[in-house]
């Protein structure tokens, strides 16, 4: 039977492969150190799940809530940004909750795209970026640079080699999944150029609370007059260990949120109204529990680093986020990533994400999750000295794990 359009358009999901993989040898009872997908195995902080408790008790909570947030969910979000980044938002049409990240940008995307709009996108990214617009009808015309000297000129060349002149661009720093980090120098020029070709920003700001060095990363929102072109997401996922809760926002320019509120009008009723009010209690909170999960993420950053260094894979060290973009040692780069993702499966018992899931661009590199605890992180990487010891005696026979046990 033929695929439904919209289905035709889709590439395959790589990451269904390793998952196929790792779940089969877990049934052969392999002890499978899951660094693939981005899925927090910390706890969500004790106080918001006992706000949801208290709150969940209330009948009137468990009617339909608002699809674009409760007032004090948005007002407790426009406080966050005038905190974190001095940056003031109406949260009356300024702000819209999301059911994560995830979905904003793929009904932002059913929202502002017309068939054949072009969209500038990175390329590696996270493939909600790409495909959001792709199952709207969109074309992607990908962009490979770094946020650097060299990103400037490829807009400038993406701009004169569309037609039509494209629709959006775009951003995520801390990226997902090379881990880049932007500046506000990066962001001026960036919505310079944006205003003057009158083209959108979209700007995924997840990981804006998972940093390492000392420098918060920026928003773009922090730019004067960048509210005139641009709308950012962000996600309570990491930054409070909340994947499950399915709680995002989108926050800037009062035409494109207006167009994204009206959008999910059709579609959802939003969260469920104890989620919010728990989502509004993690958000007017102290901080403490950012600094902890922060923290958390930095040790295993480092233990991570050090012992897949000693084990003999060197990975540089991610600035932010919670991902390390990982060079596929020099020996297997020919194999491409997803092979390589197997072959660490099959002979490792460790599971990273391919990097061609993030787009071809990536294929030399796969992405390391800081998911599971640091005593885990040295069995992979034991596991992994092993594979690439056994892998060197014997280059055309790699021997299983299992025969070194």
């Amino acid at each position: 039977m033929e695929e439904f359009h919209k289905v035709r358009r889709l590439p395959p999901y790589v990451f269904e492969q390793v998952n196929r993989l790792k779940a089969s040898a877990r049934s052969r009872g392999a002890d499978i150190v899951d660094l693939g997908m981005g899925n927090p195995d910390l706890p969500t902080p004790k106080a918001i799940v006992d706000k949801l408790c208290e709150v969940v008790r209330d009948p009137r909570t468990h009617r339909y809530s608002s699809s674009r947030g409760i007032p004090g969910l948005r007002r407790a979000q426009a406080n966050y940004y005038a905190r974190r980044f001095g940056v003031k938002l109406n949260p009356d049409t300024q702000v819209v909750a999301t059911l994560g990240s995830k979905e904003g940008f793929a009904n932002m995307a059913q929202a502002i795209t017309a068939p054949g709009d072009v969209i500038l996108c990175p390329n590696p990214t996270y493939p909600i970026h790409a495909f959001g617009f792709i199952m709207s009808g969109g074309v992607i015309r990908s962009l490979q640079v770094e946020p650097d000297d060299g990103f400037i000129p490829a807009l400038e060349r993406g701009v004169r080699h569309s037609i039509p002149k494209p629709l959006a661009l775009i951003l995520n720093y801390p990226s997902n999944p090379t881990a880049l980090v932007a500046s506000l120098d990066f962001y001026k020029d960036v919505v310079a150029f944006a205003k003057k070709n009158d083209i959108i920003i979209l700007s995924d700001l997840a990981y804006s609370e998972i940093y390492f060095d000392g420098n918060p990363p920026p928003s773009v929102l922090q730019v004067p007059g960048a509210i005139d072109v641009c709308v950012e997401f962000t996600s309570m996922s990491k930054t409070f260990s909340m994947p499950g809760w399915r709680m995002g926002f989108a926050v800037g320019n009062e035409r494109l949120i207006s167009a994204l509120t009206r959008v999910k009008s059709y579609l959802d009723y939003g969260a469920f109204t104890p989620i919010q009010v728990a989502a509004a209690h993690a958000l007017n909170g102290d901080g403490a529990d950012i600094a902890e999960v922060r923290d958390i993420y930095r040790k295993r950053r480092d233990v991570m680093v050090d012992a897949f260094g000693r084990a003999g894979w060197t990975i540089p060290a991610p600035a932010a986020s919670m991902f390390a973009w990982a060079p596929i040692p020099e020996p297997f780069r020919h194999l491409g990533s997803l092979e390589f993702s197997k072959l660490l499966i099959e002979h490792a018992d460790v599971a990273v994400a391919p990097g061609v899931g993030f787009g071809e661009h990536g294929d030399d590199f796969v992405r390391v999750a800081l998911v599971e605890n640091e005593h885990r992180i040295r069995q992979a990487a034991r596991n992994i000295k092993r594979f690439l010891s056994a892998s060197a005696k014997q280059p055309n026979n790699v021997v299983p794990l299992s025969a070194h046990r």
